[in-house]
């Protein structure tokens, strides 16, 4: 192409030039060529302006230009015209700008009858190429009339056309897999080709079309085995299937399989090798005897002088010591030596696989490696994206520093090297997420390690003396308010807090003032100091600044027995506030009310502290529920059920949920959390199915799903019924967790773009009739009982465990009943 001989032919004038990197495509806009397109009109047509052209419109389609109708519709009409044109390379363009166009139904009949034609060309790429298109544009309606070409073009025997074919069988399993499912019998014979790509593709689509009979897929991959599969892509497809079936466990022929993956353990080519060794790595409960030989080809594979296979022991290596770093360690003479290696990405899987695998010996000469690494790849970035000096680097940094953090849990003898490494780091280049990522991993071992404390937070002091992000400085001056206090010498940090309070923002000055404070109030032989310190902020120009000086100046001068508000407790103060303004309001608000509130969740010495945590946490998960913009306007909760758990508190997803009753609607409010660190779970939901007769009394189900759940952390998900308003019942689910699971990359920590759909089974939830009886509280309970009405009482028997005490036959009724009115005690 013209654009590209211009690039390597320019005359380069002067250094800076030889630096810059020119791009064909530089300063294209849509108009111009949508104008330039009107060429596919011309009577004369010149086939290398068309080409480019059509690559032109290509590159604005694949960088996310977004096209109207009518100028996809004008494209289109005018690349069809292009079909009489016999260049083969303007046609394989011609066929990629329609499926990149993706007509509308009514405009494929267009093309279709030029895309059959070229389905019986005498020529193979054109025939292979109309298929894929038809097969990426054609919708369900029209397949009919293309299928018997597509059975045909299966067992061709030109292997691009076969290939095309049953590529595109793959495509339309997910339209309309009851045509692909008829092509059975021509797949299986084209499972048996010599091809390498049509041997796998046919092994491909034969899974998918029998993914949802277990023993016909158990079937196929033991016919896998069993006979001579010539191709290395097909038996690494093999090899994943055969794992998936050993993890499952059930019903299989284990000795068979194992032995498979024994002999791909000396098959000659290396993909092969590699691909069973590290699923043999990661199998559970397998035989010693085999992952020994997995181990020691992986280890070496990573003497190999090939990269990408370097790269890929590693890789799995990482994976294997995320679950089992013992296994890996044998491999650290290895993995050391790669260390120093001279591709990056390979030094950086080494150095974030020894992190996980090392140990305290190791940790010296593996934070002067981290280091040399940054350096050299901080320039070498630079360099090659002058446009852009920090993005890569401060990627690769910032896994590092997330696997150092994790191998810091385990040395704690080391800490002082750690901190001293990250110190450093904090004085090189780097955003906002890569310096909260260190000032993390500092604080991380801070609170591990009492011995470092002080060590540490000098660092941080230091660095905020020439921070440049406002975020970043205050959660350092918040640290140091809190933790500052409490080391052998809290005097040294007034100085660095101080130096804020004239040379920063107003948002750093109000933290400043802040753990200024917290100093005071924690260390009465500094108050006076610090009271006249702050005394100076009195004056500041921001009013946030002002108003902080002021009150924790009043606080520094009150008798120490006087209350001082906790303002963690932002919970307990929001209860207070709503208590205070349902009420008649007749006078001002005191904080004792927040004083109370914050004493009832307390440890005690007398075993109420747990119980006191389980009502925090509900009382967080209404504040979640209230704070749900979906949920606004259904009004205000009639009453709320305990935290009920729906697994067991040690599997790797815990789900939990609490039953809200509001005057005309029932919430299923789900509190999920993701225990798996190399998983984020997207589009998390809970899936409920009525299983007893009274579900029929709730009507129009909407489900609130959850984006993202990253490991670690909480997160809601809602299941909303309306109900009908008087009628209490009783109802009875079954629950399943479903979810989009995305695996993280070890060495860039960013999740992966296309994950893996997953339901997983919960326990059943059940609505009681004592869900709808609020609690009453009585003076006289006797009295009330027996002013009741006629006809209200309803009375039945039961009979408690034996030799259960009176407390305990009242909390069997309860816990059966729900609810425990009047009870009479009788012996027998």
């Amino acid at each position: 192409m013209e654009p590209l001989r211009e690039i390597h032919g320019f005359k380069k004038r002067d250094e800076d030039q030889l630096n810059e990197e020119h791009s064909p495509f530089w300063a294209i806009e849509k108009g111009a060529v949508l104008q330039e397109a009107r060429c596919f009109n011309d009577t004369q047509l010149s086939s290398r302006k068309c080409q480019q052209v059509i690559t032109k419109l290509l590159y604005l389609y694949n960088q996310g230009q977004a096209f109207t109708k009518t100028e996809a519709t004008e494209v289109f009409f005018s690349v069809t015209k292009l079909f009489h044109a016999t260049d083969g390379n303007l046609r394989r363009l011609l066929y990629l700008i329609i499926k990149e166009i993706c007509p509308s139904s009514d405009e494929v009949i267009i093309v279709t009858s030029s895309l059959m034609k070229d389905m019986n060309s005498k020529v193979d790429l054109y025939r292979a190429n109309s298929i894929r298109v038809l097969c990426s544009i054609t919708d369900s309606s029209l397949l009919g009339q293309i299928e018997r070409f597509l059975k045909q073009a299966v067992v061709d025997k030109s292997s691009v056309v076969s290939t095309a074919a049953l590529v595109s069988g793959l495509k339309l399993m997910q339209v309309n897999p009851d045509i692909v499912r008829r092509w059975s019998s021509e797949v299986q014979e084209a499972a048996s080709s010599e091809n390498v790509l049509v041997q796998f593709h046919a092994i491909a689509l034969l899974q998918q079309i029998k993914q949802t009979d277990r023993l016909a897929v158990n079937k196929l991959i033991a016919q896998c085995v069993r006979s001579n599969i010539r191709s290395p892509l097909a038996t690494c497809l093999v090899i994943r299937y055969v794992s998936e079936l050993l993890q499952c466990g059930s019903g299989v022929d284990t000795d068979m399989y194992f032995g498979f993956l024994e002999s791909c353990l000396r098959n000659k080519s290396e993909m092969v090798v590699f691909e069973a060794a590290k699923n043999i790595a990661r199998l559970p409960n397998v035989d010693s005897r085999l992952l020994q030989s997995a181990m020691v080809v992986l280890q070496l594979l990573l003497t190999s002088s090939k990269m990408i296979l370097r790269f890929g022991a590693i890789r799995a290596l990482d994976s294997i010591a995320n679950k089992d770093p013992t296994i890996v360690a044998v491999c650290n003479p290895e993995l050391e030596s790669l260390a120093s290696d001279s591709n990056q990405a390979i030094s950086t899987a080494a150095i974030t696989t020894l992190l996980r695998t090392g140990s305290e010996a190791s940790v010296d000469k593996l934070m002067r490696k981290i280091s040399s690494l940054f350096a050299g790849l901080q320039v070498h970035i630079y360099i090659r994206f002058k446009r852009f000096p920090n993005s890569i680097w401060m990627n690769t940094n910032w896994s590092l520093l997330k696997r150092s953090k994790l191998f810091a849990q385990n040395t704690l003898k080391k800490h002082r090297s750690f901190i001293s490494f990250l110190s450093s780091s904090l004085r090189e280049e780097g955003g906002l997420e890569y310096k909260q990522a260190i000032v993390d991993c500092i604080l991380h071992i801070v609170h591990a390690n009492d011995d470092v404390k002080e060590l540490g937070l000098i660092h941080l002091s230091e660095f905020i003396e020439d921070c440049e992000y406002t975020q970043l400085s205050t959660h350092i001056l918040h640290v140091l308010g809190e933790d500052g206090p409490f080391t052998h010498d809290p005097s040294r940090f007034i100085r660095y807090i101080y130096n804020r309070l004239f040379l920063e923002n107003a948002a750093i000055r109000a933290a400043a003032v802040s753990a200024l404070t917290s100093f005071g109030l924690k260390c009465p032989v500094l108050r006076d100091q610090l009271s006249v310190l702050l005394a100076r902020c009195v004056h500041d120009s921001d009013d946030e600044v002002r108003d902080r000086a002021t009150l924790f100046s009043n606080w520094l001068e009150l008798n120490e027995h006087r209350y001082v508000p906790n303002l963690d407790a932002v919970s307990d103060v929001e209860v207070a506030l709503e208590t205070y303004l349902q009420s008649s309001m007749d006078t001002s608000f005191c904080l004792d009310d927040v004083k109370q509130r914050t004493d009832l969740v307390q440890p005690s010495d007398d075993g109420k502290s747990t119980e006191n945590a389980i009502v925090k946490d509900e009382h967080v998960h209404l504040i979640a529920l209230k704070m749900c913009p979906q949920l606004s306007a259904l009004g205000t909760n009639v009453m709320s059920s305990s935290t009920i758990p729906l697994t067991e508190s040690e599997t790797e997803y815990k789900v939990t949920c609490v039953k809200h009753i509001f005057p005309q609607h029932l919430i299923f409010q789900f509190i999920c959390e993701n225990t798996i660190e190399e998983q984020v779970l997207d589009n998390v939901s809970v899936q409920l199915e009525k299983i007893s007769d009274h579900c029929d009394l709730l009507r129009n189900e909407s489900v609130i799903i959850l984006p993202r759940l990253i490991s670690n952390t909480q997160g809601y998900t809602y299941v909303v019924f309306e109900r009908p308003q008087s009628t209490p019942f009783c109802a009875r689910f079954t629950c399943s967790l479903r979810f989009t699971a995305k695996e993280i990359d070890p060495v860039s920590g960013v999740p992966e773009e296309i994950g893996y759909e997953d339901d997983y089974l919960l326990e059943d939830i059940t609505v009681n009739f004592s869900d709808f009886v609020l609690n009453l509280e009585l003076e006289d309970i006797t009295k009330a009982w027996e002013n009741l009405p006629g006809g209200s009482e309803l009375s039945s028997s039961y009979e408690p465990t034996q030799h259960a005490s009176l407390k305990e036959t009242l909390n069997q009724i309860i816990s059966v009943k729900g609810f425990l009115f009047g009870i009479r005690l009788s012996r027998k």
